[in-house]
Protein backbone atom coordinates (compact mmCIF):
# COMPACT_ATOMS: atom_id res chain seq x y z
CA UNK A 1 0.00 0.00 0.00
CA UNK A 2 1.46 3.24 -0.65
CA UNK A 3 1.60 6.54 1.80
CA UNK A 4 -0.91 8.33 -0.49
CA UNK A 5 -3.42 5.07 -0.23
CA UNK A 6 -2.89 4.56 3.42
CA UNK A 7 -3.59 8.55 4.18
CA UNK A 8 -6.61 7.93 1.70
CA UNK A 9 -8.41 5.17 3.63
CA UNK A 10 -7.36 6.54 7.29
CA UNK A 11 -8.76 9.76 6.00
CA UNK A 12 -12.09 8.48 4.82
CA UNK A 13 -13.50 8.25 8.31
CA UNK A 14 -11.95 11.48 9.46
CA UNK A 15 -14.72 13.45 10.36
CA UNK A 16 -16.82 10.71 11.64
CA UNK A 17 -13.97 8.49 14.07
CA UNK A 18 -10.67 11.27 14.34
CA UNK A 19 -10.91 14.36 16.77
CA UNK A 20 -7.99 15.98 17.11
CA UNK A 21 -9.24 17.34 20.53
CA UNK A 22 -6.72 19.76 22.80
CA UNK A 23 -3.73 20.40 21.33
CA UNK A 24 -0.89 20.17 24.26
CA UNK A 25 1.91 22.64 24.26
CA UNK A 26 4.28 21.98 21.67
CA UNK A 27 7.51 19.63 22.44
CA UNK A 28 10.89 19.46 20.61
CA UNK A 29 10.90 20.08 16.93
CA UNK A 30 14.62 19.21 15.42
CA UNK A 31 15.69 21.10 12.41
CA UNK A 32 14.93 17.02 10.70
CA UNK A 33 11.34 17.68 12.02
CA UNK A 34 10.71 21.18 11.21
CA UNK A 35 12.42 20.21 7.69
CA UNK A 36 9.77 17.28 6.61
CA UNK A 37 6.80 19.62 7.97
CA UNK A 38 7.73 22.98 5.84
CA UNK A 39 7.93 20.13 2.81
CA UNK A 40 4.29 18.62 3.34
CA UNK A 41 3.36 22.24 3.66
CA UNK A 42 4.18 23.19 0.38
CA UNK A 43 3.33 20.25 -1.10
CA UNK A 44 1.69 17.21 1.11
CA UNK A 45 1.95 14.57 -1.61
CA UNK A 46 6.15 15.30 -1.48
CA UNK A 47 7.70 12.00 -1.73
CA UNK A 48 9.64 10.66 1.17
CA UNK A 49 12.22 9.74 -1.00
CA UNK A 50 12.59 13.33 -2.24
CA UNK A 51 11.97 15.04 0.92
CA UNK A 52 15.00 12.97 2.40
CA UNK A 53 17.22 14.30 -0.46
CA UNK A 54 16.21 17.50 0.52
CA UNK A 55 16.90 17.30 3.94
CA UNK A 56 20.00 14.63 3.50
CA UNK A 57 18.64 12.09 5.66
CA UNK A 58 17.23 8.18 4.72
CA UNK A 59 13.84 8.09 3.56
CA UNK A 60 13.33 5.62 6.43
CA UNK A 61 13.96 8.67 8.46
CA UNK A 62 11.78 10.25 6.73
CA UNK A 63 9.05 7.53 7.20
CA UNK A 64 9.54 7.31 10.92
CA UNK A 65 9.58 11.01 11.70
CA UNK A 66 6.61 12.02 9.73
CA UNK A 67 4.62 8.75 11.67
CA UNK A 68 5.92 10.21 14.86
CA UNK A 69 4.83 13.89 14.02
CA UNK A 70 1.38 12.26 12.33
CA UNK A 71 1.04 10.24 16.30
CA UNK A 72 1.90 13.14 18.35
CA UNK A 73 -0.57 15.08 16.64
CA UNK A 74 1.49 17.84 15.09
CA UNK A 75 1.20 17.03 11.36
CA UNK A 76 -2.07 16.09 9.94
CA UNK A 77 -1.99 16.19 5.98
CA UNK A 78 -5.18 16.40 4.34
CA UNK A 79 -6.64 18.05 1.08
CA UNK A 80 -7.66 21.81 2.04
CA UNK A 81 -10.97 22.82 0.55
CA UNK A 82 -13.39 25.80 0.47
CA UNK A 83 -16.18 25.23 1.51
CA UNK A 84 -18.41 27.30 -0.07
CA UNK A 85 -16.79 26.27 -3.51
CA UNK A 86 -17.72 22.76 -2.84
CA UNK A 87 -21.44 23.83 -2.58
CA UNK A 88 -21.82 24.04 1.38
CA UNK A 89 -23.82 26.93 1.53
CA UNK A 90 -23.17 27.95 4.87
CA UNK A 91 -19.87 28.82 6.65
CA UNK A 92 -20.02 30.96 9.88
CA UNK A 93 -17.48 31.41 12.60
CA UNK A 94 -19.20 32.09 15.95
CA UNK A 95 -17.94 34.11 18.95
CA UNK A 96 -19.48 31.91 22.12
CA UNK A 97 -19.57 34.19 25.93
CA UNK A 98 -19.17 31.41 28.51
CA UNK A 99 -20.85 31.69 32.45
CA UNK A 100 -17.92 29.58 33.53
CA UNK A 101 -14.82 27.75 32.22
CA UNK A 102 -15.29 27.59 28.52
CA UNK A 103 -13.20 24.25 28.54
CA UNK A 104 -16.66 21.96 29.19
CA UNK A 105 -18.52 23.92 26.35
CA UNK A 106 -15.80 23.45 23.79
CA UNK A 107 -15.71 20.08 24.60
CA UNK A 108 -19.00 19.43 23.74
CA UNK A 109 -18.70 21.66 20.75
CA UNK A 110 -15.80 19.69 19.43
CA UNK A 111 -17.83 16.40 19.30
CA UNK A 112 -19.62 17.81 16.28
CA UNK A 113 -19.00 17.24 12.70
CA UNK A 114 -19.70 20.41 11.06
CA UNK A 115 -17.48 22.10 13.97
CA UNK A 116 -14.23 21.90 11.74
CA UNK A 117 -12.08 24.57 14.07
CA UNK A 118 -13.01 25.41 18.13
CA UNK A 119 -10.62 27.62 19.94
CA UNK A 120 -10.57 28.42 23.47
CA UNK A 121 -9.69 32.46 23.36
CA UNK A 122 -8.75 35.46 25.51
CA UNK A 123 -11.05 38.66 25.03
CA UNK A 124 -14.21 39.66 24.17
CA UNK A 125 -15.03 36.00 23.22
CA UNK A 126 -14.75 32.58 25.23
CA UNK A 127 -14.18 30.34 22.13
CA UNK A 128 -14.34 30.62 18.45
CA UNK A 129 -16.04 28.16 16.15
CA UNK A 130 -16.00 27.32 12.54
CA UNK A 131 -19.02 25.98 11.48
CA UNK A 132 -19.90 24.42 8.33
CA UNK A 133 -23.27 23.50 6.91
CA UNK A 134 -24.84 22.68 4.03
CA UNK A 135 -27.51 25.54 4.16
CA UNK A 136 -28.81 28.41 6.08
CA UNK A 137 -31.57 26.34 7.82
CA UNK A 138 -28.69 23.95 9.66
CA UNK A 139 -26.84 26.67 10.30
CA UNK A 140 -29.79 28.11 12.63
CA UNK A 141 -30.55 25.04 13.94
CA UNK A 142 -26.79 24.55 15.10
CA UNK A 143 -26.44 28.41 16.41
CA UNK A 144 -29.43 27.47 18.42
CA UNK A 145 -27.95 23.98 19.71
CA UNK A 146 -25.54 26.16 20.61
CA UNK A 147 -27.48 28.19 22.72
CA UNK A 148 -29.06 26.02 24.08
CA UNK A 149 -25.73 24.42 25.74
CA UNK A 150 -25.49 24.84 29.74
CA UNK A 151 -22.82 27.43 30.13
CA UNK A 152 -23.68 29.59 27.17
CA UNK A 153 -24.18 33.68 27.94
CA UNK A 154 -24.45 34.64 24.54
CA UNK A 155 -23.37 33.85 20.88
CA UNK A 156 -22.62 36.30 17.71
CA UNK A 157 -22.37 34.21 14.12
CA UNK A 158 -20.21 35.94 11.23
CA UNK A 159 -21.67 34.48 8.34
CA UNK A 160 -18.98 33.73 5.59
CA UNK A 161 -19.69 35.62 2.24
CA UNK A 162 -16.47 34.58 0.72
CA UNK A 163 -13.70 32.79 1.55
CA UNK A 164 -10.68 35.49 0.52
CA UNK A 165 -7.38 33.57 1.62
CA UNK A 166 -7.25 30.24 3.44
CA UNK A 167 -3.49 29.28 4.06
CA UNK A 168 -1.18 26.24 6.33
CA UNK A 169 2.23 27.32 5.19
CA UNK A 170 3.44 29.30 8.01
CA UNK A 171 6.72 27.03 8.69
CA UNK A 172 7.64 26.15 11.91
CA UNK A 173 9.00 28.62 14.57
CA UNK A 174 13.16 28.24 14.72
CA UNK A 175 14.43 27.00 18.29
CA UNK A 176 14.48 29.60 21.07
CA UNK A 177 13.22 33.00 20.49
CA UNK A 178 12.53 32.81 16.50
CA UNK A 179 9.40 34.49 15.50
CA UNK A 180 6.38 32.39 13.84
CA UNK A 181 6.39 32.02 10.42
CA UNK A 182 10.58 32.49 10.37
CA UNK A 183 11.36 29.50 7.68
CA UNK A 184 14.26 26.88 8.34
CA UNK A 185 17.08 26.51 6.03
Amino acid sequence: MTRCEAIGENRLALRSNHNRGAVGPARGLDRVDQSIIEALQKNGRESFRRIAAQVGISEATVRARYARLCDDDILQVTGVTNPLGLGFDAQAMVGIRTTGAPEPVADEIAKWEEAGYVVVTAGQYDILVELVCADRRQLLGLTNKIRSLEGVASTESFLYLALWKQLYDWGTPVGNGGAVGERVG
